[in-house]
């Protein structure tokens, strides 16, 4: 990381369980204060479909934008300490849960690690992160495609942005 400012670090919430917008929005009240970080934007918050099981309630979404000194393993502790004190439970892939963060994108990083692969491996399959993320990154170009492109390819997936 070369830029003293930290790396610009995009990072995708859900929730469906115990009232999932309050989960996201005390969420994004979290990242605002991380440590050696400042929280630059947040997309309106989207429902969607589950991916996965479908026996289990519609997901809320949004997609933050962060500048952050941390490293990229750093940033995945501090999203998982925070995900543990949203009481996050892991029982089954893809299931139900109160908060996850996903680390989507760090700086223009390439890394596999077993605890973390960068970009996300599945962001760019996933509406509910590409049109939160179009909306605050307008100009970014992911794997030489706008996100805008990629999220209007996308349109078969069920979202809708919910009212603020």
């Amino acid at each position: 990381m070369s830029d003293p400012a930290g790396a610009l670090a995009y990072i995708g919430l859900g929730s469906n369980l115990e009232a999932p917008r309050d989960q996201l929005e005390r969420a994004l009240e979290a990242l605002a204060v991380l440590p050696l970080s400042t929280l630059l934007a947040h997309s309106s918050l989207y429902a969607s479909a589950p991916v996965g099981p479908q026996d289990q309630p519609d997901f809320v979404n949004a997609v933050v934008a962060l500048r952050t000194r941390l490293s990229p393993l750093a940033l995945l502790d501090q999203l998982q300490a925070l995900e543990q004190r949203h009481r996050r439970v892991r029982l089954r892939h893809w299931g139900p849960r109160t908060l996850d963060l996903d680390l989507l994108s760090y700086a223009d990083l390439n890394l596999q690690t077993p605890r973390l692969t960068l970009p996300h491996p599945q962001r760019l399959a996933r509406r509910f992160v590409l049109e939160p993320l179009a909306e605050i990154a307008p100009t970014l170009v992911l794997d030489g495609i706008p996100v805008g492109e990629r999220a209007a390819a996308l349109a078969h997936q069920p979202l809708h942005r919910l009212p603020a």
